[in-house]
């Protein structure tokens, strides 16, 4: 099918875990006749669900691709690219990146249920993104459904701009237009109601509409003016719409495709991708506009290795026109890569394809120079753009790992990169000093599933070490620190003095360097240097092995020797004049605090809350969800969750849940840090 970026619809699937957003994609495929029969996950037919890992668990991992090709009635054809993303927030890396390809983020809700903390998360991360946002109720059709009230909730956490296009009816057999229609009947009542309540949120955003409205009624307005101000209200967040489905008997499915085709906007209507060119504070915004002659400008959102196919870089196009056999540079390269073959993608399936227009997304393979979030373009007219990065949660779970057998290191390490290219929430660190190899990412499960990858993927086993939890270090007041490094050694010696003055910044501000040094007591080209050497410890940590943060380092004297003095010198310098200032600057670690939320059974709130308090947690509120479950909202250091699953398991029989976020660092306890401090041996470099 050939078409054109007016006819293009992106759509990503989100929300909170167990919402049915994969047999809800199945759905959607089947009733745009991209499939003859809907998989199911119990047997592992789904279209998304493909890799072996997400089979055997029963939930979506990685984002999945597939599109559809589908003409509404009386309407032209319409290509929806569908993504279905993962729901637990173990995965939110490849859920997060998926957003920065789409117009309109569709978050599905449980109508069992109700709102979960993916729901709220979904829905702060595509408002900030500035996309359109879709709410579908899924499950209307389960027995106990408490619909109108779901409704309710949903209106009283989101806000009035949340309303339905159409309603339950017969139990949840079928849908009510309430959009299109003004009469009819519903589950929750009357379609008149909701009906006047949409019309007047969809037309009071566009002043032309309102006075055709107020002049002529509903019937004088045509259905492009409504389309018109309907997509208006979705890209000022002045609407929210509301579908109701039931994926597995397919009531509202093909009524949800329709609302996809018809009123969603496409590429050139939403708000333009937050592109700039330049780097830093002269950087300017750049408007990308689809138009398919204009010059190439695509971004890479999805890398995934196949053992078979090599690496495969997803990409959206925003501007111009990708053909096969296109020479397009990845950022600011100089040497052009060949468009060899050009894919669409279905689940695992790659379909090759002509040429892809502005709005559209497709696939590139064995491009070894893609990596997450580059920019694709075809002249150097577009050197340094870049798309404004999505804010990912912070990995905050780490593990140490050794390959499990001798000869293996190698292929560990290139298994590790591949895997964390993939993930933007996996990072693979190495600590020099403890020479060892340091896995972090959002959860415990998040780290089981990357190392389950590395063993069936790859066929690398590991050995790993407890998990280390990414304490950080600062100070807390102001100090000098001096260094003088002699050696000599019979021939040419080393000769470097450093003075420095080190302050706290404020949390999370980094890192700043300052040369202050006047009357070259310190000759320019070894301030570098020196440099390097406070940077090794701001690495490898100062009091208690963790990197050093917020904190500012000004040289401002020292001396040096015309012959003895050498980089190496000044290097050993500030790297001992650093740690001399840090020991008289009240030294902290620092501690991760995370937000915790906890949804359970109303009868275990006093276990819950008991068990809470024992770890050095703030209970932040206690709220009540549906289905007599309470929720409880805290603030934890993150070293005391270890083996919290299982507490919560076993206090609650099984129904608790619970979800966290990377919040703040604060300072431990002095206890605490002294226990750190002692568990460190440092390897000091012998002078």
């Amino acid at each position: 099918m050939s078409y054109s970026t007016q006819q293009i619809r992106n759509v990503a699937l989100a929300g909170h875990p167990g919402a049915g957003k994969t047999i809800l994609f199945e759905a959607l495929l089947h009733a745009g006749g991209a499939l003859t029969t809907a998989g199911t996950i119990e047997r592992g037919t789904t279209v998304s669900d493909f890799d072996p890992i997400e089979k055997d668990r029963g939930h979506s991992i990685d984002a999945a691709i597939a599109s559809i090709d589908h003409a509404p009635a009386g309407q032209p054809p319409v290509h929806v690219n569908l993504i279905d993303t993962p729901g637990y927030p173990d995965f939110r890396g490849p859920t997060l990146s998926a957003l920065t390809a789409v117009e309109t983020v569709a978050i599905v809700v449980d109508a069992d249920t109700g709102i979960g903390h993916g729901t709220r998360r979904m829905m702060e991360y595509s408002g900030a993104r500035r996309l359109c946002r879709l709410i579908v109720v899924n499950k209307i059709d389960h027995p106990g459904a408490k619909l109108g009230e779901l409704l309710d909730e949903l209106r009283r956490a989101f806000g009035p701009e949340v309303l339905p296009l159409n309603l339950p009816a017969e139990g949840g057999k079928r849908v009510a237009d309430c959009f299109r229609q003004s009469s009819g009947t519903s589950d929750l009542g009357p379609v008149s109601d909701w009906h006047q309540k949409i019309i007047d949120q969809v037309v009071e955003i566009n002043e032309t509409v309102m006075d055709h409205y107020l002049d002529l009624g509903e019937g004088g307005l045509s259905g492009q003016e409504l389309h018109d101000a309907f997509e208006q209200c979705m890209r000022e967040g002045h609407l929210v719409p509301v579908c109701f489905v039931s994926a597995r008997s397919g009531a509202g499915v093909m009524e949800l495709l329709d609302v996809f085709e018809r009123l969603l906007p496409h590429p050139g209507e939403a708000n333009p991708p937050p592109f700039v060119k330049g780097q830093g504070d002269g950087a300017t915004p750049l408007e990308a506009t689809p138009d398919p002659d204009a010059h190439v400008i695509a971004d890479v959102f999805k890398i995934s290795n196949d053992p078979f196919v090599g690496k495969l870089g997803v990409f959206r196009v925003y501007q111009g026109t990708v053909r096969r056999d296109s020479q397009l540079f990845v950022d600011d390269g100089k040497k052009p890569f060949k468009v060899a073959h050009l894919f669409k993608l279905r689940g695992k399936d790659h379909v090759e394809i002509a040429q892809a227009i502005p709005g559209d997304i497709a696939a590139v393979a064995k491009v070894e120079e893609l990596h997450f979030d580059a920019v694709l373009h075809d002249s150097h007219d577009e050197d340094q753009i870049h798309l404004a990065p999505m804010e990912f949660p912070r990995p905050m779970f780490g593990l140490a790992v050794t390959a499990a057998h001798k000869g293996q290191e190698q292929k560990l390490a290139n298994a590790l990169h591949k895997l964390a290219e993939e993930d933007p929430a996996f990072v693979v660190e190495h600590n020099m000093e403890l020479n060892e190899t340091v896995l972090r990412g959002l959860s415990d499960l998040h780290l089981r599933v990357m190392l389950d990858r590395l063993k069936e993927k790859y066929g690398v086993e590991v050995s790993t070490r407890p998990p280390r939890i990414a304490y950080r270090e600062t100070i807390s007041g102001k100090a000098e620190g001096h260094h003088r490094h002699k050696k000599q050694t019979g021939g040419a010696g080393q000769f470097g003095e450093v003075f420095l003055r080190v302050e706290p910044l404020q949390r999370g501000a980094g890192f700043e360097f300052t040369d202050e040094v006047k009357g070259g007591t310190i000759p320019g080209q070894f301030i570098p240097a020196v440099e390097k050497g406070v940077r090794q410890v701001l690495a490898s940590g100062a009091v208690a092995g963790y990197p050093l943060q917020d904190v500012r380092v000004t040289v401002f004297d020292g001396k040096f020797h015309p012959v003895d003095s050498k980089e190496v010198a000044f290097v050993t310098a500030g790297k001992k004049a650093f740690l001399d200032a840090i020991a008289k600057a009240r030294p902290q670690v620092l501690e991760p605090i995370v937000d915790l939320e906890v949804a359970a059974p109303e009868q275990h709130m006093g276990d819950i809350s008991g068990g809470l308090a024992s770890k050095r947690a703030r209970i932040n509120g206690t709220g009540s969800a549906r289905g007599g479950e309470i929720v409880v909202k805290a603030q934890v250091p993150l070293s005391e969750l270890e083996g919290y699953a299982a507490e919560l398991k076993s206090v609650t029989a099984g129904r608790g849940r619970y979800a966290l976020d990377f919040s703040h660092y604060e300072p431990v306890p002095p206890q605490v840090q002294q226990r750190l401090v002692d568990a460190w041996r440092p390897r000091h470099e012998e002078d």
